[in-house]
């Protein structure tokens, strides 16, 4: 096994795009991109998807931030869009029948703003019309003949009335109390016992006084010669009993046909007015029929529009005076809402099915609303204030959301579902349902619903919804998959120019070189952590391409070249890693102990990753070992204090593991090891050191040095094979700044594993130092090759008859290993024998006494 063999020439440091197999010298001779690249999943999930009619059948984009994912769906919908019809239209309307819930009207496409502009004109219409019918000379004549005949019969009835009770003897006469029967008797009709009380004259004769009639008293002549008058209270008192009892008779009998009467006048009154009323609704009618004649031709004159008309133009007639009130009088508080529609929803004839896209799916937002205006301290509403929501807009077609953002707002997730659910939307205030006191308010008639939503999220709230919520899997059935990366072949690198081309010609930037787009396509290699494969991060790709731009326009440049792609990373760099360079000049300070020199026993160069999201570095960490006899096996100090993360105790346990199949085939394993990340105060999490911790014992237990210019990445198994890794990238370009900042010296470099080999797309100067000789880059399989690259020795290999190769590492770690047990399993030896000695000394003790005792007894 030699060294040789595991260092990576410079060309496997970073694939290469040739400009020339681009085939363009700019990107003005390249067209647009019009598809979406490297995600054939995604395309074909969504084109199926869109074809589907069925209920359930929405659609889930998943996928992460700037992949693409809300772009391509938006811009695929409205293609998907433009080529099916559009929607009917919704009004509301008054409900003429319950005021409280307004009827939801549907209406032909682009209609709703027709029929609410030509109510407003027929209102205005009807104000004149409506006048002009009424103060024609042929209503009045035949409203004054109506009215002339009802006070010919009202006169005949009411004199047949006193007719009937003057031959009763009675006279009936209004009064403001209501109508009273009073007797009549004969003027000058002396009272019996008032003629028997009466004083004598003087002389004792008795002269009867006669009176002049009096012309303003009730007299009525019962015939030619005798004159009738009202009896007066003095007269009634005066009758007898039989006389008063007959008279109550005979008012009662007249009282009773009075009230006859009068129930008759008032039936002949309610048939004027009923007659008044046809002659005014038959002129209303003449007047207006014309008028809506016109609107049902126009707008139909069937379904729900035709009733609604039939209620509108019965309700106009029945209310003629407003509009006569408001023609006569501009200035009259007359409110004609009632015969206008609130326009819900309308669309274009001519624009196709909606694509409706919420950023803030609020439940308001999401299904409409009842809004209310205060009036005099008092909150009133009506059908005009329905508010439509999204889902509303966009029915008939495709409702885009943010899964993200309607979980986060309230109830706006269970409405979604109850819509897609049931099929229809009800419009209802949260007040109304979450209240404790019930409040009366309008219950708008309900809309059937038929659209296709799509929601844009990530894995992990798709995985959530999944486990969580029973009725997801079966409203979202399409699941459109969003790769995080693409392969990378001369195809989607000649797609990759494309889009840069459109993005550029889009956001009016300049044009790109084809070596300026090679830079950016391998760019695009290192963001996939592939150099197989290019990332489908296209909101950062765009990023460098509008800031190369920017680069390239201060330069005075005309074509961006692949220096302006480059300063352009430089620059990005620069205003984002202020903590690395504040770690890293802590090295330079002698702060941070690292050594990029020399060889220590049981001392290593470890690499870890630190993301800050915004940008990515890596940086050594002094790994150290401490072995001796024991029995505590290996323990890392970050694990006794708990700055450790279950993958990296994983890996800890599994070095105990590997120890164990190597060295403790014959004995027992007996020692302790300490091991520690110096200078290091936060969590660890990880297994990739795993590998670096096992070199460190190894070295500690062979007491063999390792070299300090070689950093180490890697994880390990139990048989000691190496396995990949994340971050190489940013961990040998963190390891080569500080061997940079101490001077390179061409020993240096970095251990990763083989299958790490792919991963790799290191920056220029990385490479370029590879290239020259003075940075290495070594890939290993195992554990053996590793430790050859790190001390110059063989590792050696385990023997027929025990042990391992004479003067290898793993003989001296066997050999101190099996001495450790021997030394303790003497010691153990000892201790048993120095205990044993003392109870044997005890039994003749025992024994002695047991023999004395016995002879004291005899």
């Amino acid at each position: 096994m030699k060294i040789i063999d595991n260092l990576l020439p410079a060309e496997h440091l970073r694939k290469r795009t040739d400009p020339g197999s681009l085939g363009f010298e700019t990107t003005l001779d390249v067209p647009c991109l019009e598809d979406l690249i490297g995600q054939e999943r995604a395309v074909q999930a969504m084109t199926f998807g869109m074809g589907i009619k069925n209920s359930g059948y929405n659609i889930f984009v998943v996928g992460d931030h700037g992949s693409g994912r809300t772009t391509y769906s938006l811009e695929r919908l409205k293609d998907q869009a433009d080529s099916e019809p559009a929607p009917r239209d919704y009004i509301y309307a008054f409900n003429f029948s319950n005021p409280e819930e307004p009827l939801a009207i549907d209406l032909p496409t682009g209609q709703a703003k027709e029929l609410a502009s030509h109510l407003e004109e027929l209102v205005e219409e009807l104000k004149s019309t409506l006048s002009k019918a009424f103060e024609n000379s042929q209503y009045e004549d035949a409203k004054a003949q109506l009215v002339k005949d009802f006070q010919e019969q009202v006169n005949r009835i009411m004199e047949e009335l006193r007719t009937w009770a003057k031959e009763k003897g009675f006279v009936i006469k209004r009064t403001p109390q209501g109508f009273v029967n009073i007797p009549m008797i004969l003027k000058g009709l002396e009272k019996s016992d008032e003629g028997d009380k009466a004083e004598e004259p003087e002389g004792g004769v008795a002269q009867e006084q006669e009176t002049e009639p009096d012309p303003s008293s009730s007299e009525v002549p019962s015939n030619g010669r005798e004159e009738m008058k009202e009896m007066m209270q003095e007269d009634f008192e005066s009758l007898s009993e039989d006389q008063k009892k007959a008279l109550q008779e005979i008012s009662e009998e007249i009282s009773q046909r009075t009230l006859e009467v009068l129930r008759k006048i008032r039936d002949l009154e309610k048939s004027l007015k009923e007659r008044i009323k046809e002659l005014e609704s038959e002129i209303s009618r003449a007047a207006i029929a014309p008028y809506l004649q016109e609107t049902r031709e126009k707008f139909g004159r069937e379904g729900k529009i035709g009733e609604w008309l039939d209620a509108l133009s019965e309700d106009i007639i029945s209310n003629f005076n407003m509009f006569i009130a408001a023609a006569r009088d501009e200035g009259a508080d007359v409110d004609f809402s009632r015969y206008l529609v609130n326009i819900f929803v309308t669309n274009d004839p001519e624009g196709g099915a909606p694509v409706v896209w919420e950023t803030n799916p609020t439940y308001y937002n999401l299904c409409g609303k009842v809004e209310y205006e205060s009036r005099q301290g008092m909150l009133t509403t009506d059908f005009r204030k329905i508010i439509s929501g999204v889902i509303h807009r966009a029915n008939g077609g495709y409702l885009v959301l943010q899964a993200e953002e309607i979980l986060r707002n309230f109830m706006s997730w269970d409405a979604l579902k109850r819509v897609l659910r049931t099929g229809e939307l009800v419009i209802e205030n949260l007040g109304e349902q979450l209240g404790v006191i019930p409040v009366s308010s309008l219950r708008p008639e309900a809309i059937p619903v038929d659209l296709k939503v799509v929601m844009i999220g990530t894995r992990y709230l798709y995985h959530l919804l999944m486990i969580y919520d029973p009725e997801f899997q079966k409203l979202f059935k399409i699941k459109a998959d969003f790769d995080t990366d693409m392969p990378r072949d001369p195809e989607t690198e000649k797609q990759m120019a494309c889009f840069v081309a459109g993005y550029a010609k889009k956001e009016d930037l300049l044009p790109f070189s084809s070596d300026a787009v090679s830079e950016l396509i391998e760019w695009s290699a290192r963001l996939s952590g592939d150099s197989e494969r290019m990332s489908t991060q296209f909101n950062r790709i765009a990023e460098l391409v509008v800031e190369s731009s920017a680069w390239a326009s201060q330069a005075t440049l005309d074509v961006v070249g692949a220096e302006q792609v480059r300063k352009a990373l430089k620059e990005k760099t620069f205003r984002t890693n202020l903590v690395e360079e504040k770690i890293r000049r802590a090295f330079e300070q002698d702060s941070i102990r690292i050594l990029t020199e020399g060889e220590v026993v049981g001392q290593i160069n470890g690499l870890t990753v630190v993301d800050m999201r915004d940008h990515m570095f890596g940086h050594p960490v002094r790994i150290t070992a401490n072995v001796y006899m024991g029995a505590e096996g290996i323990v890392n100090i970050e694990r006794e204090v708990k700055l450790t993360g279950p993958i990296h105790n994983k890996g800890l346990l599994i070095l105990g593991s590997y120890l164990g199949r190597m060295f403790a085939r014959d004995f027992p394993l007996s020692l302790t090891a300490r091991i520690t990340f110096e200078q290091t105060y936060g969590g660890i999490e990880g297994d990739s050191a795993s590998s670096t911790e096992l070199y460190c014992i190894l070295s500690a237990l062979a007491e063999v040095p390792l070299k300090q210019g070689v950093a180490v990445t890697g994880s390990v198994d139990q048989h000691g094979n190496i396995q990949p890794i994340g971050g190489v990238n940013e961990k040998i370009e963190g390891f080569f700044e500080y061997c940079r900042v101490r001077g390179l010296t061409g020993d240096q470099g970095v251990i990763i594993p083989k299958q790490n080999v792919r991963n790799l797309m290191l920056a220029h100067d990385v490479s370029d130092a590879v290239k020259t000789g003075k940075f290495n880059i070594w890939a290993v399989s195992s554990i053996d090759e590793g430790l050859l690259i790190l001390t110059g020795t063989e590792p050696g290999k385990m023997e027929e008859k025990g042990g391992f190769t004479p003067g290898s590492i793993y003989s001296r770690v066997y050999t101190k290993l099996k001495g450790w047990y021997e030394k303790a399993s003497k010691q153990k030896n000892n201790s048993k024998a120095g205990k044993r000695e003392p109870e044997e000394d005890q039994d003749d003790q025992s024994d002695d006494n047991d023999v004395q005792g016995g002879g004291a007894g005899e």
